[in-house]
């Protein structure tokens, strides 16, 4: 059985938790220019700090081969990266990624940052999961707070619950809304012989712990059915297996509207490889993730953005050891039926070493609170001063990022 989980603490709250997805509060239903939607948010922490200039290569900058050296990707020869404009490449381990760029359902923000300037990574996921300017000031997460802050709408019955994948909770998603949580993780081999034994202890001692129980066997079973094909080891396998765990659940009409999933493992301070290597085999698991999302979702795909956010970018600069170090401008990756896609949003800095911030690294020129408040404010209805208060406290002056999403 794999391990479900959730915010709380007690038995009878994890798995009550865990049996809300089949009750579930429904995000609201907008309508637009197309009808009723019923939108799905994902959000996809890619822990480590991604190296942007990999995935996204500025191949037109004068200064990028030859401050990238060995890990330089090319328009041509044997570190070639498919063009998605005349400036912009991307990395070839992403082909679905261009899949979908082509269909206008993909796009990324470039030399993007949070407001954290160090190079701590547990600092940096602080700030970027907890969405305050600095680390160690609130124990929630900003995509929790969201969840409190969305506005009533027809389908809004009760408190909205997200999803976290995973075996713990992680911060974007602690706070005082309720949360479940799924991990495809075998913490615990067990059988449904066990199962039914617990139900049956549980039927006799607590009928509304054994009706809690049922309901969420129920939820991993569902999830269960679509990654028993699936292996369980490499790169791929890290994120294919809990995104298509995930997009199943979120698919379902009475399931979760919001997720978040965590992919460690983008720390590529030695032999980063180029076109092939270890960054490539993490960006091949980040692509075949958005394909199991948008397999999953089905039709849902159409009302769905997921983004890829990290903590910081990575040096300009190789070290001695092929790989890179802990930088601050970086990329974040969008898709997503509902995206206004096949586009590249960059004030781009350049890479000239006048340029560099502090003379190492990408210069950040956009905030990641403006693109996520864009996909707040635009996907899910969350008001500019819910935005600048409550999911980001303080960032008045951080306007939300406009024509993220389509709006038609």
């Amino acid at each position: 059985m794999t391990h479900l989980l959730s915010s709380t603490i007690t038995r009878r709250a994890a798995l009550a938790s865990g049996a809300a997805l089949f009750a579930w509060s429904f995000i609201p239903s907008f309508v637009g220019g197309g009808g009723s939607r019923d939108p799905r948010l994902v959000v996809l922490v890619l822990r480590g700090a991604l190296d942007g200039l990999i995935a996204a290569p500025p191949v037109g900058d004068p200064d990028h081969e030859a401050l990238r050296g060995r890990l330089a990707l090319t328009r041509s020869g044997e570190n070639t990266a498919p063009m998605l404009d005349s400036f912009f490449g991307l990395h070839p381990s992403m082909p679905q990624f261009a899949r979908l760029w082509s269909q206008g359902e993909a796009m990324l923000v470039h030399a993007v940052a949070t407001p954290y300037r160090g190079r701590s990574h547990f600092d940096g996921q602080d700030v970027l999961e907890s969405g305050q300017a600095g680390p160690g000031r609130v124990d929630s997460g900003w995509l929790n707070r969201a969840l409190t802050t969305l506005p009533a709408g027809e389908r809004i019955e009760g408190p909205a619950r997200g999803l976290a994948v995973g075996v713990t909770t992680p911060l974007i998603l602690r706070g005082s809304a309720s949360i479940t949580g799924w991990s495809p993780a075998a913490v615990v081999n067990s059988s449904d012989d066990l199962a039914q034994r617990l139900s049956t202890l549980y039927g006799e001692r607590d009928p509304a712990l054994q009706a809690n129980l049922r309901q969420a066997l129920a939820l991993d079973a569902v999830a269960r059915r679509e990654t028993g094909d699936l292996p369980r080891s490499g790169a791929d396998a890290a994120m294919r297996l809990p995104a298509r765990g995930a997009a199943k659940l979120l698919a379902a009409d009475d399931g979760p509207r919001i997720a978040a999933l965590s992919f460690n493992g983008w720390d590529t301070h030695a032999n980063a490889g180029a076109a092939r290597g270890r960054v490539a085999d993490l960006l091949a698991g980040l692509d075949a993730a958005f394909h199991e999302f948008e397999k999953g979702l089905g039709p849902q795909w159409r009302n769905t953005v997921v983004v890829a956010l990290s903590e910081f970018g990575r040096t300009a600069r190789v070290n001695g050891t092929s790989g890179t170090d802990h930088g601050v401008g970086g990329v974040c990756f969008i898709a997503g039926g509902a995206v206004a896609g096949g586009r590249v949003i960059a004030d781009w800095p350049g890479l000239r070493q006048a340029n560099l911030f502090e003379g190492r690294d990408l210069a950040p020129t956009t905030d990641l609170r403006a693109v996520l408040k864009g996909v707040l404010a635009d996907h899910l209805g969350i008001s500019p001063a819910a935005l600048a208060r409550i999911v980001f406290p303080g960032s008045d002056a951080v306007r939300p990022l406009a024509n993220i999403i389509r709006t038609a």
